[in-house]
């Protein structure tokens, strides 16, 4: 009878500690977005640049053409 009691003793205490506390749901933190708001810059350093390039070329490609044919060479 005294190993019964005591097998009922270490029952009644192990389960009383494993439902203690209950179900408890868990705590989900969500971090917030951060949007970067700054508008979309172009970059209009680049461009006058290019412009300028291009018409250099142009220039240089309409020159060169232009100035074979007009010396008067050979006929």
């Amino acid at each position: 009878m005294t190993k019964f009691t005591a097998f009922v003793a270490a029952l009644g205490l192990s389960a009383s500690t494993a439902l203690a506390g209950g179900y408890v749901a868990p705590i989900v933190e969500v971090e917030p977005v951060v949007v970067d708001t700054r508008p979309a810059s172009t970059n209009a350093g680049l461009i006058i640049p290019a412009l300028l390039l291009l018409g250099v070329i142009a220039v240089i490609a309409s020159d060169s053409s232009s100035s074979s044919s007009s010396e008067g060479g050979d006929p």
